[in-house]
């Protein structure tokens, strides 16, 4: 098949183009590059089935000639990271939105079928955990920025499932719950390359908050694996379908982890949300999927433990440091 992937320069993007040119079909990727990097698509631009595209998925007449070539769309484009949100949120509420509005009126218009990505921001601060897909939503305050992406993505989720009630568009959404893994940058806010890079450098693991808020993060490498057996899954259509791992740990904890496991001379330090982001900050203690319907779906687990991904991502980052030495 084509597959078009919107925001292919990406983290997850870029990890999920080479299965899919291995598996024989053709990808053509999409980035504008605002958070994406070239270098996480170097390995690929040289096989012959690969094709990027330099471009914001807002501009609809690029957009429809690389739809109208796709049998497959994986939406992936979007603002993201906690800084970026909070510095630039008209930046990820006009991304996010509109970015979306393109997309999919072009699926549509095409009667393509479409994977768009959302997050597990979109729960909120919900108490009822693990996260399940039809649970209701809380979010906090308009004067929090940070919650300008969650309703974002769940403007993108009511437009998906409207597309496929009204018009009968495949589509698939996808709750991701913080994926990680090798290539992730943290520029933006990212904890794990955040908390890796500071280790490796003996700096101090800055914790936001209490340190106390736990996450579940989940392997890259099983995130795609879930995605390319939701391609050839019928039942996936029409369906909001949460991917991620079970295997929780406190922000505090993962810094200690990563100190340990990098052999590291960094201490921990905390700062309050003003501190770090200038400004109040509204969190949430617990995010933790309910994994019940990808189970059901495709047999989905996760085949890495937490360890085994930051030993890759310590390995990825320890080779960076060293190219650039």
């Amino acid at each position: 098949m084509n597959v078009l992937i919107t925001g292919g320069a990406g983290f997850i993007g870029s990890h999920l183009a080479g299965p899919l040119l291995d598996a024989g079909h053709t990808v053509t990727s999409v980035d504008d590059l605002s958070t994406g990097s070239l270098g996480n698509i170097e390995h690929l631009r040289r096989r012959s089935h690969f094709h990027f595209v330099r471009e914001d998925i807002r501009n609809e007449q690029t957009m429809a000639v690389l739809v109208d070539r796709a049998d497959v769309i994986f939406h992936l484009a979007a603002a993201v990271g906690v800084q970026l949100i909070v510095e630039k949120p008209v930046h990820t509420i006009e991304t996010n939105i509109h970015g979306s509005e393109v997309v999919l009126n072009l699926a549509n218009k095409f009667a393509r079928k479409i994977f768009l990505a959302s997050t597990s921001e979109v729960y909120g601060k919900s108490t009822k955990v693990p996260f399940n897909e039809d649970g209701d939503s809380l979010l906090g305050s308009t004067r929090f920025t940070r919650w300008s992406y969650a309703c974002s993505k769940m403007v993108d989720e009511f437009l998906a499932l409207a597309y496929h009630e009204q018009y009968g568009l495949p589509v698939v959404v996808l709750r991701f719950f913080n994926t990680i893994g090798p290539r992730q940058s943290g520029a933006y806010g990212m904890v794990v390359p955040r908390f890796v890079q500071a280790a490796l450098r003996d700096e101090p693991l800055l914790v936001y908050g209490s340190g106390e808020q736990s996450r579940c993060f989940c392997n890259v490498a099983d995130v795609v694996s879930a995605l390319l057996k939701l391609m050839d899954c019928p039942q996936a259509i029409g369906e909001v379908i949460n991917v991620g791992s079970e295997e929780s740990i406190t922000i505090e904890a993962l810094a200690a982890k990563v100190i340990a496991m990098t052999g590291s001379e960094s201490t921990i330090k905390r700062l309050s949300y003003e501190e770090a982001y200038g400004r109040a900050f509204d969190d949430m203690l617990v995010r933790r999927p309910d994994l019940g319907k990808v189970r059901r779906l495709i047999g989905f687990e996760p085949r890495y433990s937490l360890e085994q991904t930051l030993t890759q991502v310590i390995e990825f980052e320890r080779s960076r440091l060293k190219e650039t030495k």
